[in-house]
């Protein structure tokens, strides 16, 4: 660009394709971002004060806003308008794309749990999947440096799934919830230990981003910088350096190469005038998620990379994961008509169960390689556009029922690893094509036996702590094939350009560089050997700031 002289090109303004910007610009380096989506600022657009009285259908979900009326997502979702996507046979799959500046952060559950030693080396514990390229204690001191930049709550408990973070680095959790604070005793008793959730929500100011004060929805987006994303804060913070320029509504279709096959330049299309535009790129970063990343790969073959861009090990949209997800929901009659006050905080939950089980798999008593958690959703939640429980009548009489039902219901939600099979991964339509004519993504998926016995643990576990805490079940429980969410459901996707140790088995090396083009580099989620049952992003984040500031060196030294 004439008026923007930059080094590097990034595709992507969510969490690893923000944090790489942010690095990169910090270092003094010029960054050009290309953002798919359309221009977004929460600080005047955010819903964060409606409530659902003022929505229509109380404020419920719908076709165009799968999580309700006011979720921050503006124009994406499971469908995206003129932008299709296709399964194979017998594969259920379901892909969110948020489309918009600051990508999935705008709308993410804001979970931040550290990955442990248990999950960077699983291959070499059970021989199943694949171990990362470097332990966890180096990724340790960037975990610190993610978590103090961003402001994530929480605290250090010494459990062994959670590993500690330096001292000072965490701002301070809010109070249980009474409900949870019934699940932890509830859990006690079955030997199972609770914990504070660590998220990113802020309890303590941060640079010009205010302290939660516990009154409004994440999912409506947060004006206040409170609830992290990259909209409040890492892009205006890279923006500020002066170093970073973002061109949003731009629809990456190829990366382009040079007579000797090495990646020169970027052809997006600008979605405003359907044309397209050939970028001239040193250095390219891709952090447009981990099935838009390898779609683009896979997109930009040529004669050189005649199966797609960085795909001579023929990785790129394999080892494709996605979180468990189920759940046992129930009423609690110890918690039926309490006072009713105030019981927001920072809109999810409180305490969580992260995994027990660790031991349990050194012993091999456990019939399933891998661990969960249990997410706790309870407590006295906004009215909706409906209401549960076995209410009867009318009048001040369904009334009476409905307040004393109210905060009365628990639901234990697990989310678990899950391990790369055959079966599942993701390669080019050739016979689909997008508004702008960009083959689409055909994904196949099937769960194996070791995400089922897991989730059939997990829903047994569930019910043993409901029970423990009051509550009666006259139904049988669900098949754990019947109860599993559908691949991609838990919008936690990993894996589909996989780094590793040699360019045989996977896309990437540990920083994220293709083996293939030393100067394209992978920075989502694409790159995780394996899929831990915590969510993702904090990980991205602490990835793409590692990667990025290795990348700043080498282009510092003259290397690339």
């Amino acid at each position: 660009m004439k008026d923007f002289d930059y080094e590097v090109v990034v595709v992507g303004s969510g969490a690893g394709g923000a944090m790489a910007a942010y690095t990169l610009a910090k270092a003094g380096h010029k960054v050009l971002m290309l953002e798919a989506g359309r221009d977004y600022d929460p600080k005047t657009e955010t819903p964060m004060f409606k409530t659902n009285a003022e929505a229509p259908l109380m404020g419920a979900g719908n076709v165009d806003k799968d999580f309700g009326f006011y979720d921050a997502t503006v124009d994406g979702g499971w469908q995206v308008p003129n932008e299709p996507y296709t399964t194979g046979e017998n594969s259920d799959f379901m892909w969110w794309r948020a489309r918009m500046l600051g990508g999935r952060t705008n709308h993410w559950g804001r979970y931040s749990l550290r990955f442990s030693e248990h999950d960077f080396k699983g291959k070499t514990r059970d021989g199943l999947g694949a171990d990362w390229p470097f332990e966890y204690e180096e990724l340790a001191p960037w975990y610190d440096k993610t978590e103090t930049l961003v402001g994530i709550c929480g605290t250090n408990t010494g459990l062994d799934d959670m590993p500690d973070s330096a001292e000072g680095v965490l701002q301070p959790p809010p109070k249980a919830r009474i409900p949870e604070l019934l699940v932890a005793a509830a859990a006690k008793k079955l030997g199972i230990a609770t914990a504070p959730m660590h998220r990113a929500v802020l309890t303590r100011p941060k640079d010009d981003r205010q302290a939660c004060f516990y009154a409004t929805p994440c999912g409506h987006g947060c004006s206040i910088g409170a609830a992290f994303q990259t909209t409040t804060s890492l892009l205006p913070m890279a923006k500020a350096t002066g170093n970073l320029k973002i061109i949003t509504d731009a629809m990456v279709r190829t990366v382009d190469v040079d007579e000797n096959g090495q990646a020169n330049a970027l052809t997006y299309v600008d979605k405003k005038t359907g044309k397209d535009i050939k970028l001239a790129a040193n250095v390219i970063i891709l952090a447009a998620s981990a099935c838009e990343s390898a779609r683009l790969l896979l997109n930009s073959k040529n004669a050189h990379h005649p199966n797609g861009l960085a795909n001579s090990s023929g990785q790129v949209g394999r080892n494709l994961m996605d979180s468990t997800g189920t759940g046992v929901g129930a009423h609690i009659p110890a918690l039926e008509g309490r006072p009713i006050y105030n019981e927001d905080g920072h809109t999810a939950n409180h305490l969580f169960i992260p995994w027990w089980g660790h031991k349990q798999h050194a012993k091999g008593e456990l019939d399933f390689p891998r661990g969960y958690h249990f997410e706790i959703g309870s407590g006295f939640r906004a009215p909706g556009s409906g209401v549960s429980g076995n209410l009867q009548g009318y009048g001040k009489e369904l009334k009476d029922q409905a307040k004393q039902y109210y905060g009365a219901g628990v639901y234990l939600a697990l989310r678990g690893e899950m391990l790369p099979n055959e079966h599942c991964y993701m390669e080019i339509d050739d016979k689909v094509t997008d508004k702008w004519g960009i083959p689409v993504a055909k994904f196949h998926w099937k769960w194996a036996d070791h995400e089922l016995k897991q989730v059939e643990h997990g829903l047994k576990t569930a019910r043993k702590i409901l029970e423990t805490m009051g509550a009666t079940f006259t139904n049988p429980l669900p098949s754990a094939d019947k109860a599993i969410l559908k691949g991609g459901q838990i919008i936690h996707e990993v894996g589909s350009t996989r780094m590793g140790e040699s360019p045989k088995d996977s896309v990437t090396n540990q920083y994220g560089q293709t083996w293939d083009c030393k100067n394209v580099f992978v920075m989502d989620a694409g790159v995780f050997a394996s899929n831990p049952h915590k969510n993702c992003t904090l990980t991205i984040m602490t990835l793409a700031m590692r990667n990025a500031t290795w990348l700043a060196s080498q282009l510092s030294k003259g290397e690339l």
